[in-house]
């Protein structure tokens, strides 16, 4: 009886945590380690030059992340970010994502500087999209848990932009 009953308890458990997020139409895939918390059922691509080639061969806009590990508004954003189930959809559907906790040699990729957390977005020409910004003028790249509702438009901004320019 008892067993009957952690049983059902253990079923519903599993039940509800899946209805609450995102699943791909594929499937529940098993988390990768490069995805750092930021969701763990997207393809997450290793390098920014394997970023690149995947976004340019799929003709698909590239998200690029900055964090890191120990920074509390990286920290905040990561929770709002994976837990919003619109921006994972659009992520796995629609754009190549790479998360990096380090700068890379390309200077394109910090045109304000170099801060965490930054969002920027490049696009299949390998051009880095400086006109999709966030709302703060001395952090143009930055996101806060707040701006969740700029981030999807500023995502739904680079879908049509590649869109219209092809």
């Amino acid at each position: 009886m008892v067993k009957a009953v952690l049983s059902a308890v253990l079923v519903l458990a599993i039940i509800s945590s899946t209805i609450a997020k995102y699943i791909p139409k594929t499937g529940k895939r098993i988390p990768q380690t490069l995805s750092r918390g930021w969701g763990d059922q997207l393809i997450w691509a290793q390098t920014y030059e394997e970023a690149l080639y995947w976004s340019r061969s799929r003709n698909k806009p590239l998200m690029v992340i900055f964090h890191l590990e120990d920074c509390p508004h990286s920290q905040a954003l990561k929770k709002v970010f994976s837990e919003n189930n619109e921006i994972q959809k659009t992520l796995d559907e629609d754009f190549i994502v790479l998360n990096l906790m380090y700068e890379t040699t390309d200077k394109h990729l910090s045109p304000d500087g170099q801060y965490v957390p930054r969002i920027l977005f490049v696009d299949p020409s390998m051009t880095v999209r400086a006109d999709i910004n966030g709302r703060y003028s001395n952090r143009m790249y930055a996101y806060e848990t707040g701006d969740i509702s700029l981030l999807i438009s500023n995502m739904q901004t680079a879908k049509k932009l590649l869109k219209a320019e092809l």
